[in-house]
């Protein structure tokens, strides 16, 4: 008997030991980045298509204003509620002192500097999927954005969640390598996949997530409740959003409808990233969108 509680304690520790190390944040090496440099008129593209203003900026911000990183705004959702950071060029305060690895890093595995997980209301399973040169590109444009002093707020999680530890077995779980959807894409859909899975991260709001808030990704685009829990988020299978890739491309661009109603909510910001973009990506966004299977198949 006392050799089976050794043994069984020995597989505990063991079976402890490999999940503490399977669930350690990991990092990006200085050298995986060697020779790359970057271009801030490209970065500043890929800072509004990828909606850094859009949680990190004051909630209502406008103009010049959403470049402030600030952070503040409060995301309700079945775990609790998480608060942006601020991540601004604060040397104290935001991220004004990390390195370009460390801010790939955070971008691509959801480590901080200090070796801690994020949570993944921060979207960084998308990022994961962005090409190494346009996150490059982006940090060259965020060095030139405003400092903010505000400090940043923490989350409001109940247990387990509050464990940051957890989310290394959700990273397990739910890191993808590869785009959702797949197969014999055109040129111009491609593109659109690209910025609306990788930069965009349009399926955390409109795709549907399984106990432990990860993607369904058998039901990519379906639409979702909303976190808030007041109404629907709307699909965008060409099922259900009928528009043509014209309309879309167009709400995209100034927020309205085919029927003249005006964007609403977090989309609203959205919109305002989405103008920034060339037409013909807006464009490319619409043909991706027109590309997807129907809801739930």
């Amino acid at each position: 008997m006392r050799k089976l509680v050794i043994s069984l304690a020995a597989v505990g520790a063991i079976a402890l030991g490999g999940g503490w190390l399977a669930t350690t944040p990991g990092s990006v090496s200085p050298a995986e980045l060697a020779g790359l440099s970057g271009d801030p008129l490209a970065g500043e593209a890929v800072f509004w298509a990828a909606g850094c203003a859009s949680c990190h900026a004051a909630s209502g911000a406008e103009g010049q204003a959403r470049l402030v990183l600030a952070g503040g705004q409060r995301f309700v959702s079945d775990f609790g509620t998480f608060v942006a950071p601020n991540i601004s060029m604060h040397a104290e305060q935001g991220i004004g002192d990390w390195t370009q690895a460390e801010f790939m890093t955070a971008l691509t595995l959801g480590s901080s500097p200090e070796g801690r997980h994020y949570y993944p209301a921060f979207p960084y399973t998308a990022y994961r999927l962005a090409e190494t040169q346009d996150l490059v590109d982006l940090w060259a444009f965020w060095q030139g954005l405003p400092a903010s002093d505000t400090a940043s707020q923490p989350h409001d999680l109940g247990f387990p969640f509050s464990v940051r530890r957890v989310v290394g077995v959700w990273n397990i779980l739910n890191l993808q390598d590869d785009f959702a959807i797949t197969g014999d894409l055109t040129e111009e859909q491609t593109r659109g996949r690209y910025l609306a899975e990788a930069l965009a991260h349009c399926a955390e709001c409109h795709t549907p997530r399984d106990a432990l808030g990860g993607l369904d990704r058998g039901r990519w685009m379906a639409g979702a409740p909303n976190p808030s829990g007041s109404g629907t988020i709307p699909a965008l299978t060409p099922d259900k959003l009928t528009w043509s890739a014209g309309e879309i491309a167009a709400y995209l661009n100034d927020g309205f409808t085919p029927s003249f109603d005006s964007a609403g909510g977090h989309m609203v910001s959205v919109i305002a990233n989405m103008a920034m973009l060339t037409e013909a990506d807006r464009l490319a966004i619409a043909a991706y969108l027109k590309a997807l299977p129907p809801a739930g198949e």
